[in-house]
């Protein structure tokens, strides 16, 4: 315990803990209040036809987010996180009532700017302030938490606005749930939520004298960070590009799963069923395989999760019927499960405290930008060669990350040996001046 009674770990902190997990679960929700209705909207309220500009709202959400995420760490890191959650929330005070009320299209555009903004600003530092809380030896367990709240809100949103929407129509009803979320996070934040500076403090103070520490310095500028999240480490390097087509997936099945299973025949309601069990099982599964993955390993369940990506696609695009597409989603969501919290875990094994936020930021940078990426080459592949083909090639680049994981990403886990590769070893961590080089590259100048 430090001077001032701060305490890393998930028992020592699990009031303020468990009230972020609440927090996130409301800023989940607010991205289910689309996942059903707004693609239907797209076509039946504005007329639109090409799946290109239909998925152009997955797109504005992407890029924003993806570039808010960046911001968001780095913010955190130099101002508190408290304040970038509490602008996050600001941010999305508009979002449901300008869906419920847009009478063009590029307003449901704008209305994806801010919700982008609230998502980077306010997920991010939900995340990074667990890990802050936690320390070094639950972060597994800590991010599937989080994750659980966040995607199970998304399900249970998504299914609740596809039954309002087929009892009371697309709009506006479907978007009074997001009035409420605003509120309850919102208020939750400025009444309960706490600064975690302290805790980083404290991490910083301990870190030096860890004997089992595998991270790097703590002296980076925010162009070495980005580098090194990008590209340069390859654990990673190997999280981000993980990340990137496990949301450029989700991009695809945001935008196009609704519009696929309405063209086979299915209601309204049973779509809302299938865009809610991949989410819910998504969320619900991270209970266990975030600490999963602080007993094996990251590596194991990051390739099994992308593998099980990609046979859910596959059945997804030659399936037909409700029941099949239920399989499919279902493998979609427990393959999700299985790499969400993990990737998140082994990018806070390698950072340093003092710029993990930042680190964080760049990988959620690279991971949310799937979401544009996906919706941009699902709208272009679905215009040309139909809906099954893009969700295929979908299937397709979620096998060739697997490759990639399994070649390149080491084992980050400490104390854990990985089959190909691993992090460095107490006595031979990098140090700063070696930041940014291989193994082969220290050891050949």
């Amino acid at each position: 315990m430090s001077e001032t009674g701060v305490r890393l770990g998930l028992r020592e902190n699990w009031k303020q803990f468990w009230l972020l997990v609440l927090v996130n679960a409301f800023v989940g929700a607010m991205v289910g209040l689309e996942r059903t209705v707004l693609p239907l909207i797209a076509e039946e309220d504005f007329g639109m036809v090409a799946r290109g500009a239909i998925l152009s709202f997955i797109v504005t959400f992407g890029f924003v987010k993806a570039g808010t995420n960046f911001f968001a760490g780095r913010l955190g890191d130099l101002f508190g996180r408290k304040k970038v959650l509490l602008a996050g929330w600001l941010f999305g005070i508009p979002v449901p009532f300008l869906l419920m009320w847009a009478p063009s299209w590029s307003w449901i555009v704008f209305a994806n700017v801010l919700l982008g903004v609230n998502q980077g600003l306010a997920w991010s530092t939900t995340v990074i302030m667990k890990i802050d809380l936690v320390g070094p030896r639950a972060r597994g367990l800590a991010m599937g938490l989080n994750e659980f709240a966040g995607y199970l809100a998304v399900a249970l949103a998504a299914l609740g606005t596809g039954y309002v929407a087929e009892a009371f129509g697309l709009r506006p009803e479907p978007f009074y749930m997001g009035i409420a979320f605003v509120a309850l996070g919102l208020g939750l934040t400025v009444l309960f939520v706490r600064e975690t500076s302290e805790h980083v403090a404290l991490e910083i103070r301990d870190h030096g004298q860890s004997s089992e520490d595998s991270t790097m310095g703590g002296t980076l500028s925010g162009r070495e960070i980005f580098a090194m999240a990008s590209w340069r480490h390859p654990a990673l390097f190997g999280a981000s590009q993980a990340g990137l087509v496990t949301n450029f997936k989700d991009g695809l099945a945001w935008g196009l799963f609704p519009l696929f299973f309405a063209a086979g025949g299915l209601p309204v309601s049973k779509i809302g069923i299938l865009t809610f069990i991949y989410p819910a099982l998504w969320g619900i599964l991270q209970l266990w395989t975030g600490g999963l993955s602080d007993r094996l390993g990251r590596k194991p369940l990051i390739v099994a999760g992308m593998l099980l990506q990609a046979l859910a696609l596959f059945i997804v695009a030659a399936g037909g019927g409700f029941w099949v597409w239920f399989a499919g989603s279902a493998l979609l969501g427990a393959g999700t499960a299985l790499v969400y919290p993990t990737l998140l875990a082994s990018v806070a094994d390698v950072a340093h405290p003092a710029w993990r936020g930042s680190a964080v930021g760049v990988y959620r940078l690279w991971r949310d930008s799937g979401y544009a990426f996906g919706a941009i080459v699902a709208g272009i592949l679905a215009d040309l060669l139909g809906i099954a083909p893009a969700i295929l090639a979908g299937g397709l680049l979620a096998l060739l990350s697997t490759a990639l994981v399994w070649m390149r990403m080491p084992e980050t886990l400490p104390g854990k040996d990985g089959s190909n590769g691993s992090a460095s070893p107490p006595d031979s961590r990098p140090t700063v001046e070696e930041r940014g080089t291989t193994p082969t590259e220290r050891n050949h100048p």
